[in-house]
């Protein structure tokens, strides 16, 4: 499944969760997507604990590596914090992978008219056994450059746009989804159909759908099968839709107001993960100034990732 931004996937870590199973539609490494057995069922995670601290209880140490990050990804880092508040910067339309962008945003409103944006429970999250508890609930959270909703996808509402976003040659590139809008009907399909371990969603920015996001199992996914996964990860994938949102920090900026959301919204979650390639260097860096750290690097079914790890514990200090 895809990560955040046009992007998002062979280590042989044994996660500390049971080992999932390929039938789920969690991460974009679509092996295919969220894993099956319920790591959950076990003791959950301290909300508290030290990242320091050995994960699972088979045994796994501190899943953090001491490595140096590529001189490219250290400039867009200095690049995208000088311009975190929003200012586009000449020459910067390179999508972020984990992080995506795609048609410019004040077409994305024209090509949905009279669409209602607001928030609605599609069937198959509205049970009580939710395993995100129940994303369509969150509520909306400040940013910067305005209040954001995360709005669980309605395919009759929201298909056409999010087609368009993946047919963008940055955002193809990653996320594997161009061509017919039934190829991106077969991947959202898969996710609403499933049993709540991934909820794809619209991201709406004052009022307008700019963005495209699953929020998913980590525990519960494949990727768990290549880090010491702890129970309730939470995984996030994001394509931010318009050129124009691109290389202005946004993506940043969003990351870290939804890892702060699935904080604030999944006591039980001490972590938010993201997997996007390795070679998607504007989506790592837009992690990093997010507050994410660069765990790993794995080898996922279809890619080399980059393991980003954002910590309830260091969310003040990231």
């Amino acid at each position: 499944m895809p990560s955040a931004d046009p992007t998002t996937h062979t280590g042989t870590a044994v996660p500390a969760t049971a080992d999932a199973d390929d039938t789920g539609a969690g991460s974009h490494a679509r092996f295919d997507a969220c894993s099956d057995v319920d790591s959950s069922a076990g003791t959950d995670a301290d909300p508290g604990a030290d990242p320091g601290a050995a994960s699972g209880a088979n045994g796994h140490g501190e899943d953090t590596m001491d490595l140096r990050l590529p001189d490219e990804v250290l400039a867009l880092i200095a690049d995208q914090a000088s311009d975190s508040q929003g200012a586009r910067r000449p020459g910067q339309d390179t999508a972020q992978p984990s992080v995506s962008i795609t048609a410019p945003r004040e077409a994305s409103v024209p090509s949905v008219p009279s669409v209602s944006w607001a928030p609605s429970v599609p069937s198959n999250l509205a049970t009580e056994d939710d395993l995100l508890d129940r994303v369509a609930d969150w509520g909306p959270t400040g940013t910067p450059l305005g209040v954001f909703h995360l709005v669980p996808v309605r395919v009759e509402r929201d298909l056409p746009l999010i087609s368009r976003w993946m047919n963008d040659p940055a955002a193809a590139a990653f996320w594997e989804l161009s061509g017919p809008q039934r190829v991106t009907e077969e991947h959202v399909l898969a996710q609403l159909a499933g049993d709540g371990r991934s909820v794809p969603c619209i991201g709406v920015l004052g009022g307008t759908p700019m963005s495209y996001w699953e929020i998913y199992r980590a525990d519960l996914d494949p990727l768990a099968r290549h880090y010491p996964a702890r129970p309730h990860d939470t995984g996030l994938h994001l394509l931010v839709g318009a050129v124009t949102d691109r290389g202005r920090g946004l993506g940043g900026l969003l990351l870290r107001a939804v890892a702060d959301l699935v904080f604030a919204q999944r006591p039980s979650c001490a972590r938010v993960v993201a997997e996007p390639d390795l070679r998607n260097t504007p989506s790592i860096a837009a992690f990093l100034t997010a507050g994410f750290r660069f765990s790993a690097e794995v080898d996922l079914p279809d890619k080399r990732a980059a393991l980003m790890v954002r910590d309830r514990s260091l969310r003040h200090l990231l």
